[in-house]
């Protein structure tokens, strides 16, 4: 892969998705100091205009890098042998509830290093650079103890420094209740809001802080006292909400000013409105649907009808959703979901950057961080339309130029 340093770079007569709408009419395009400098409509450009600038393309497809906004990447172990289980009749609940679930991989994740955690998650990382991602948000999870839980934040930020990658970090300390509190919920919630939010906030290891609000997570109440420590330490809140039930997840959350609300299938018209209101963004995981094979569809309609940002990840996980490929996320989001092609691909792009808080990503203009891909494909569509890997020629990130192929 050949890399091109960050200095004055221009495309040529692309096919230009600026994270709003696609232009009409081919594009040039010009990126300075890792910022993007400009943009004409290719009849009007003159060489005048991006004088001494390399040019670094000409044709195909220019999209925002892609925004991953919810994903469990760091982990170890697998669990392929709960695929089978379900396959055979068993519920995601029941495995659970059987120890197995989250807590199988808990279990790994306690015995491994951070040196096993870096090495076991750089390929799926390098699988979703290679589809196009600049941004990906990694969540914490499978430690369930304070030094566990700082441990995959350590590594996530790690990751951060050995690729060309923005990372964004969120603690997800209540994931699941840890064996050692099987019987005391409310002592591991005092855990995670006197112990494990101030230190991952003293030591900078997160960004913000999530929860799973569920029957077999945290009560609503449990919930909201984790957003109040998140809060108090200046963290951000997201929340894991209505994926199995509806506990009023959503609304809770956003009441309480909550970047997302994510999975959102039993979401309910009330939930929709207080997240409206909040300018909260649903994050739709077509993945865990699909590998769940879930029949309660996310309410696309009341949050079209509402005004909600949809964005969509690949919730990267190995129990749910093992899958690191995001252009599959987009073909999901529209077959499963029933989005539009620009919907997905808005909501992997400019959504998905405001889901974790940067909304200055996600979109071309002027100003905004030179995070690009140029794909060889005629229209953005077909970014939803086809699952096919190889299509990503170019993939720019803070200005510096990867050739791809």
């Amino acid at each position: 892969m050949q890399t091109l340093p960050a200095v004055r770079q221009l495309w040529r007569d692309v096919i230009l998705f600026d994270g709003y709408r696609q232009w009409s009419e081919p594009m040039a395009v010009l990126a300075e100091q890792g910022i993007v400098a400009g943009l004409w409509p290719e009849h009007e450009f003159v060489s005048s205009m991006a004088q001494g600038a390399h040019e670094a393309g000409r044709g195909g497809v220019m999209t925002p890098g892609l925004v991953d906004c919810h994903t469990h990447l760091i982990y170890a172990g697998d669990r392929a042998g709960e695929f089978e289980q379900r396959l055979e009749g068993v519920s995601y609940e029941e495995i659970a509830r059987a120890g197995g679930g989250i807590l199988s991989t808990v279990r790994a994740t306690r015995n491994a290093s951070e040196e096993d955690l870096i090495k076991s998650s750089l390929p799926r990382l390098d699988a979703l650079l290679a589809d196009g991602v600049t941004t990906v948000e990694i969540k914490s999870g499978y430690g369930l103890t304070v030094a566990d839980e700082l441990k995959m934040l350590r590594v996530a930020r790690r990751l951060g420094q050995l690729r060309p990658v923005r990372i964004t970090t969120t603690l997800l300390g209540a994931h699941a209740l840890p064996p050692e509190y099987a019987k005391d919920s409310d002592g591991y919630v005092d855990l995670v809001c006197r112990e494990m939010i101030p230190l991952a906030a003293r030591q900078q290891l997160a960004d913000a802080v999530d929860v799973f609000c569920e029957g077999i997570g945290f009560s609503p109440a449990q919930c909201e006292r984790i957003f109040q420590a998140a809060i108090q330490e200046g963290l951000a809140i997201k929340i894991h909400a209505e994926q199995l039930s509806n506990l009023g997840g959503s609304a809770l959350a956003a009441r309480y000013g909550a970047l997302s609300a994510d999975h959102v299938e039993y979401l309910d018209e009330a939930g929709v409105q207080a997240m409206a209101e909040a300018g909260t963004v649903a994050v739709l995981l077509p993945g865990a649907f699909h590998v769940l094979r879930e029949t309660t569809l996310p309410p696309i309609d009341a949050l079209r009808r509402h005004g909600v940002p949809m964005a969509v990840a690949t919730d990267a996980n190995p129990g749910t959703s093992p899958i690191c490929m995001p252009t599959l996320m987009l073909n999901m989001a529209c077959t499963l979901f029933r989005l539009t092609p620009r919907e997905a691909l808005a909501g992997m792009t400019r959504h998905a950057a405001q889901a974790i808080g940067h909304p200055e990503l996600g979109h071309i203009v002027p100003g905004a961080p030179a995070d690009l891909c140029i794909w060889d494909i005629n229209q953005p569509a077909e970014l939803a339309y086809a699952i096919q890997a190889g299509r990503l020629r170019q993939r720019v990130f803070g200005g510096v130029v990867q050739n791809v192929r």
